[in-house]
This record gives structure tokens, C-alpha cells and sequence, in this order.
């Protein structure tokens, strides 16, 4: 089946930005010439998914306006004959069917995938995590996309990373013993944040994901943490118990912008 949504968790408070991001989500702060959640929508829609589903919080209007027809300033462009701008301003919001539900409370990003339940429906469906902006040809999307069609089952893109840096990821441990293509690999277990002497590999979950429905009854068998959130790793690992999950190697350049110093 065909991934035809991808699902943005964007309801987070940005505090790492602050205080930038005081009156304004973080997922609108400008990369260049664009918000950083323009990328990520771009990158989708050049994989050929064309339904968004943006999950909200209080004080994210500026999200939805950015989606949204500016019809004045449309007609303000074409007055004054600025046809490039005017077309710029108009692509994104003709080539996206986008849908926004609100997510009560921040309590993870397990919590915010099912909250998109209903509007994904029983397909399989991407999760795009906004912080990471990633140029690659083809679209690390698309890469996953065809690494799904192949294996069948949930694949999550990882990157390998210094081991100094190991500390600040989900990191996995593969099994080779099957030969899935370059840089594919099934996943024996996932281990959030390890210490860098305890970590089985250097291979890091990044912001994208490819899932099935099923991962919803397994976010739901998983429940809070200890922290009061429900994580999207808990429910992969429940998701694990019954069916294979796989890792993909993106070839291309991540930058995160949720790191000042990286970005």
C-alpha cells in the first residue's frame, strides 16, 4: 500500500529557542528564505505523499496562516506585477492537501502520532520531525518510501554518527545477516540516549519515519513514561514484538536545525 500522509508533530514549545521563540513557533523560524516546517513539507510533497497532517498546540496559528490562501497580499503581488514572488507565495498551498488536529498537552512525540490517528486512517502513513532539514537526491522520503515497498514493514531513517555523539540519539542495533540492499538493515532492538560505552552501534534514528497503522495499538500498549509522556521508541519496541522494523541509511546532508550550533 502506498504512503500518502505524512505527519508533522508540531506542537512542542521551541524553549531551546527562546527567546525567539516567545510569540512565534519554532517550526517558523526562517532556514535561509523559508520556515524550517517548509522544508519538510517540500521534501514530502517531492516524494509524491500529498496529504499533510500537522498536529498543533496553543499559539501555532502562524503554522496554519503560513499553509493558508493570503489572498490581500496575493492580490497585492499581482498589482504591482511581481509574478515571482506571487508564484512562490501560491505553490505550497496548491500542491498540499493539509490537515491540522491540536494536541492537548506536549506529552511526547508518541503522543502526538496518535493524535493523527483518525485522520491517517488504517494506511501507512511518514513522520516528518521539522528539526531535521535533509538534502538529499532523491528526497530522503522517497528513499524510505522505496526501502518500504521492498521490506513491507515500518523503516526508520538513521544516520551514523561520532561516538561522542551517540549520547544524544535513539541509537540501533541491526542484524545483517540478511542482505537488504545497501545501507538496509532489520533492527534488533532500539536503545534511547545511550551511554557512549553501552551504545550496540553508531547508527542513529533521525526525523523521518515510515509506519503502519498498527504502531497506534502498540503506542497505546505502551502507555506514559516516567516522565508523563508516551514515546514513540516505547512503541516501536512494542511494535517490534510482532513485526520487523527496519533502518535506512539516507544518503544525503542532514542539518539539525534544532541544534543552535549545527544550524
Amino acid at each position: 500500500m502506498a504512503v500518502r500522509t505524512a505527519v508533522f508533530p508540531a506542537a512542542g514549545l521551541g524553549t531551546r529557542f527562546l527567546p525567539a521563540t516567545k510569540a512565534q513557533p519554532k517550526e517558523m523560524l526562517v532556514l535561509v528564505d523559508k520556515p524550517v516546517i517548509q522544508y519538510g513539507v517540500e521534501e514530502a510533497v517531492a516524494s509524491g505523499i500529498p496529504n499533510i497532517v500537522i498536529v498543533t498546540g496553543r499559539g501555532k496559528n502562524a503554522i496554519e496562516d503560513h499553509f493558508d490562501r493570503a489572498v490581500e497580499l496575493e492580490s497585492f503581488l499581482e498589482q504591482r506585477g511581481k509574478k515571482e514572488l506571487l508564484e512562490e507565495v501560491r505553490k505550497i498551498t496548491q500542491l498540499i492537501n493539509v490537515a491540522y488536529v491540536r494536541q492537548g498537552e506536549p506529552l511526547g512525540l508518541g503522543h502526538a502520532v496518535l493524535v493523527a490517528r483518525n485522520l491517517v486512517g488504517g494506511e501507512p502513513f511518514a513522520v516528518v520531525l521539522g528539526d531535521d532539514v535533509i538534502d538529499a537526491t532523491p528526497p530522503a522520503l522517497k528513499q524510505m518510501m522505496d526501502v518500504f515497498e521492498r521490506v513491507g514493514g515500518p523503516v526508520l531513517a538513521v544516520e551514523r554518527v561520532p561516538p561522542e555523539d551517540v549520547s544524544n540519539y535513539g541509537i540501533v542495533a541491526v542484524d545483517d545477516s540478511s542482505d537488504l540492499g545497501p545501507g538496509v538493515h532489520r533492527i534488533t532492538s532500539l536503545v534511547e540516549k545511550p551511554p557512549r560505552d553501552e551504545a550496540p552501534s553508531n547508527l542513529a534514528i533521525i526525523g523521518r519515519y515510515i509506519l503502519t497503522p498498527d504502531i497506534f495499538d502498540a503506542l497505546d500498549a505502551t502507555g506514559r513514561d516516567r516522565t508523563g509522556e508516551i514515546q514513540l521508541t516505547n512503541g516501536l519496541r512494542e511494535l517490534q514484538k510482532k513485526r520487523p522494523i527496519y533502518a535506512c541509511e539516507i544518503s544525503g546532508v542532514r542539518h539539525d536545525t534544532g541544534n543552535k550550533l549545527d544550524s
